[in-house]
Formats: structure tokens, C-alpha cells, sequence
């Protein structure tokens, strides 16, 4: 059995001089507030953190443009009638990246892709709504300029969702 680990990045990358070393236990701190229920209000993120309302307003700003990706929604396949998901490993022609990006962005069942090292280019996460439709979809992925083949493997369930609140406890000494 094989085992595909996905990394996701919610957000753009860090700013230029900026790292995710610049998060210190205050932002941490605010960042897990965040995580345990994202609609809590600024008042009651400083009053549960025993901070100050501006310093969370503060920080919460600089975190929003460099950190996460604040009122982002993320809706699960199977709610909008995709229940099948798949990555599908690419081989990318080089000097034809650009464009094959461009055409996968504009697939709808397309929900991520990502550069990877191995012996494959781009690793896509894609939505079906049954086996026919992942056909389609891997037809649609193999006619973008540049992909030379493809490998499709299916996800059968997630077995650790997406989470960053381990990484972010693990950084608080």
C-alpha cells in the first residue's frame, strides 16, 4: 500500500524578509484561539488570551498577510456532489509549466495542485462525482498543454484531515 502525504498551504507564501519563525507564542497562541473556532471575535480572542484588544487587532493583521488565510471556506467535495477524489501524479513538459498550470486552474474538479520532486512533476487533487466523471477528469488533465503522462490514484478516505494545530503546539515552548 502506498501512502501519498499532501501538503497543502492555505495562504500565499510569507513576504520576502518574513518566515514562519516570526510567529512567536503570542501569535501562536492566537492562531490556536483561531483554530478552536475561527468566528470568535477580536474582543473575545483578547479577553480569552488575557491580551489587549489592539494588540490582537495588531497581530491579526500582520498574520492575515503573512500567515493564514483568514475567512477562507472550505467545503467538502462530497457536499457538492464530487463524493470520489484522486491524485493524479503528472510528468510536465519544462518549458511548457506555465501553460499546463494555467489549463489545470481551469479544470472546476482540479481542487489543488502542487510541484513536487520524484519522479513526478505536479501532483493534482482532483473531485469526481463517480468513476465515469474521474475519467473525464483525467481525460481533461491529460489534453493540457504539456502533460506528457499521468498516474491516477484514488483516495479512499482521509485518515489524518488537514490540521496545523499539532505543528503550531509543537512550536510553543
Amino acid at each position: 500500500m502506498m501512502i501519498i502525504i499532501l501538503i497543502r498551504q492555505r495562504c500565499s507564501p510569507p513576504r520576502k524578509g518574513h518566515t514562519l519563525d516570526t510567529i512567536d507564542a503570542v501569535d501562536a497562541r492566537l492562531l490556536l484561539a483561531l483554530d478552536s473556532d475561527p468566528r470568535l471575535p477580536t474582543a473575545a480572542i483578547a479577553e480569552k488570551l488575557r491580551l489587549a484588544r489592539r494588540t490582537v487587532q495588531l497581530r491579526l493583521a500582520r498574520l492575515e498577510t503573512e500567515v493564514y488565510a483568514p475567512n477562507s471556506t472550505r467545503v467538502a467535495p462530497r457536499a457538492l456532489g464530487q463524493p470520489l477524489r484522486a491524485v493524479v501524479n503528472a510528468e510536465v513538459h519544462q518549458s511548457q509549466l506555465d501553460s499546463t498550470v494555467r489549463a489545470l486552474a481551469a479544470i472546476p474538479q482540479v481542487l489543488q495542485v502542487a510541484g513536487v520532486a520524484g519522479d513526478w512533476d505536479l501532483l493534482c487533487e482532483v473531485a469526481a462525482p463517480d468513476a465515469d466523471g474521474l475519467y473525464e477528469v483525467g481525460q481533461r488533465i491529460l489534453a493540457c498543454p504539456g502533460i506528457r503522462r499521468t498516474a491516477t490514484n484514488l483516495l479512499l478516505r482521509d485518515l489524518v484531515p488537514y490540521r496545523t494545530r499539532p505543528l503550531i503546539e509543537s512550536g510553543i515552548r
